[in-house]
């Protein structure tokens, strides 16, 4: 009878799919010009028959590296990828760590590269490459450093979970990457802020400090889907206080931050995953949305249109 038994436990076994669980952290830590590096050959290999995907590239080099995918590990895995092996062939028993940094990658990065349209001179014009934006809109100076994981007291002590990027008052601050809408209003910590979650609900982009008395972009509100680069808000110093609207923070700078999203359970627990986007910023910052204001309000320069996501506009 044991027998039986433990063979139907075999055999159901065999034809229950297994559900690997979900990644539980990310060391995010990718140098700025190995991104750099990385995104050019993605966009010049793009359309031919060895596309080099920068995502494949990084996992092939975090595997080497333990993931800190310095420049020359970087464009070594880029130089091996273009010649026959695979990456299962050029890495060997390394090769087993490989679905875990390219899924890891996929989550952090997956939505900044990719094909879009921006309207020039009455017309659409389709273009491939990175169509995320700085999160500060062109024509307006910012300073920022490596902070994050800096202590931080108010409430309790705590780990810094962003990059703090100062400016001016009222500084235009725009969507990193499209998405939509999932949190506005005021935060004891972040004072006025705005959370956009990723059209493939991976990231939970964060901003935060934003301006007393006119924090957010006219109109916008909960559940809006936005465009990478669309104006969402203006840089302040808001925060540190239960009382809202109230100038708690000495600085004037926008704390942006970067959520990483494997498994619904992870979205606001005791264990989220919160990754250093330093370098990220630092990649972003030659790509900037340019916004106006006008008798009607704000607007973008160019328009924007992620094909990823809707049809090629008519």
């Amino acid at each position: 009878m044991k027998r039986r038994i433990l063979i139907f436990i075999l055999l159901l076994s065999m034809t229950v799919p297994a559900y690997a669980a979900p990644i539980r952290w990310v060391d995010f830590a990718i140098p700025s010009e190995s991104l750099k590096y990385v995104m050019e050959q993605d966009i010049a290999t793009f359309e031919t028959e060895k596309h080099i995907g920068w995502i494949d590239a990084l996992a092939l080099a975090a595997c080497r590296t333990g993931g800190k995918c310095g420049l020359a590990a970087v464009k070594k895995a880029v130089a091996d990828l273009k010649g026959d092996k695979d990456p299962s062939e050029l890495l060997g028993d390394t090769y087993k760590y490989y679905n875990y940094y390219h899924e890891a990658y996929t989550a952090a990065l997956g939505g900044l590269m990719g094909s879009f349209a921006i309207y020039r001179d009455g017309e659409w014009v389709p273009q491939y490459g990175l169509k995320a934006f700085s999160p500060i809109a062109a024509g307006y100076g910012y300073s920022h450093c490596s902070d994050f994981g800096v202590g931080r007291s108010f409430g309790f002590r705590r780990k810094h979970l962003g990059n703090d990027l100062m400016g001016s008052l009222g500084t235009p601050i725009v969507a990193v990457e499209g998405g939509v809408v999932e949190a506005m209003g005021w935060n004891r910590y972040g004072g006025w802020r705005v959370g956009i979650r990723s059209f493939d609900s991976k990231r939970y982009y964060y901003y935060a400090h934003l301006k007393k008395d006119q924090p957010f972009a006219p109109g916008l509100k909960v559940g809006d889907m936005v465009q990478a680069g669309d104006l969402i808000g203006f840089m302040g110093r808001t925060g540190y206080s239960d009382k809202e609207n109230t100038n708690n923070i000495e600085t004037v700078h926008l704390h942006f931050g970067l959520e990483l999203i494997f498994d619904e359970s992870q979205k606001e627990c005791n264990s989220e995953i919160w990754i250093d986007v330093y370098d990220i910023v630092r990649l972003l910052s030659a790509h900037r949305s340019s916004i106006r204001k006008t008798e009607q309000g704000w607007e973008r320069v160019y328009p924007f249109k992620d094909l990823d996501i809707e049809e090629f506009p008519k």
